[in-house]
């Protein structure tokens, strides 16, 4: 079934002055070749400040960019998900695995944000978990809850829990983890979020609950909120995920096998929340049964 399509937009920065549109296209946006870009251009879907563009123009700092994306036919996701808690201000639900929270890397209408706002038009996320990790999603139903929640997100009053399948058995019970977290090349996409001794400040708490064959499964408590965040952690101190097809056991994406950020494989879960309710200040402590597997 087709979705409604979708209009990307940019506004065309100061480095990207007179700069050929379509080498500017191909170059910012490399899921698509300079021939499949020149494809939309001659479609039609692609314009500057309103006007079809060819892609031979000369773009000029401010200048809106837009591709209008037409309908096409998404990849089945689960549908279902399970309501953990909710009042009218809050939501809580169990995402499945292989279902995106938002929209994004071909989804539109097969995701979480979708699915729940079709109950509840109310709704937005507080967060979001990868489309592979299953767990705890949290949706605001009012501007005021969604404004405390955003404050506090990262910070200590907010507590997230994960459970992590890990290869290799650990030496190690606990471990604190402090890679930093930034942007590092990647063959497909530019760039993707890895371990970088330049990125951001991170912290991950690691505790062993079970070791295994060959595996160690962790309960992760994260102190800081990067993108990715556990399965570079635990792929840094050389415990990457099980089927993880993006990093390896340093951190970074791996070199023979380079997987994208939203394949999946792994088995990582956001099992517990704490937070205290940003209307009525009582303390909320939310937990989403494990799936298979673990």
């Amino acid at each position: 079934m087709l979705n409604g399509g979708y209009e990307y937009a940019a506004i065309i920065g100061r480095k990207w002055d007179g700069e050929k549109l379509l080498l500017h296209l191909a170059g910012a946006y490399p899921h698509s070749t300079a021939e499949a870009w020149q494809q939309k251009l001659d479609n039609g879907e692609v314009t500057l400040d309103g006007v079809a563009a060819s892609g031979r123009e000369r773009m000029t700092a401010g200048q809106r960019l837009v591709w209008k994306r037409p309908p096409w036919v998404e990849a089945e996701t689960p549908q279902d998900f399970a309501v953990l808690w909710e009042d009218r201000h809050l939501l809580a639900v169990n995402k499945p695995s292989g279902l995106p929270t938002l929209p994004g890397g071909g989804y539109m209408e097969n995701t979480l944000l979708r699915l729940v706002q079709k109950q509840r038009p109310e709704a937005n996320p507080v967060h979001r978990l990868g489309r592979a990790t299953s767990g705890i999603v949290l949706f605001a139903k009012t501007a005021e809850a969604a404004a405390n929640l955003f404050a506090n997100w990262n910070t200590a009053r907010v507590q997230k829990i994960y459970r992590a399948l890990a290869q290799g058995v650990a030496e190690q019970d606990e471990y604190e983890i402090v890679t930093p977290i930034g942007l590092v090349p990647h063959p497909r996409i530019g760039k993707v979020w890895a371990a970088s001794g330049g990125g951001k400040a991170s912290k991950s708490l690691a505790k062993v609950i079970l070791r295994g064959a060959g595996t160690t499964t962790f309960e992760v408590s994260l102190k800081s909120g990067r993108p990715h965040q556990i399965r570079i952690h635990l792929a840094s101190i050389g415990h990457p995920l099980v089927g993880d097809p993006l990093y390896g056991f340093t951190g970074e994406p791996l070199e023979n096998l380079p997987g994208l950020p939203g394949d999946g494989g792994y088995l990582l879960h956001a099992q517990f929340l704490r937070f205290e309710h940003p209307i009525s200040g009582e303390q909320i402590d939310l937990e989403a049964a494990l799936p298979p597997g673990f």
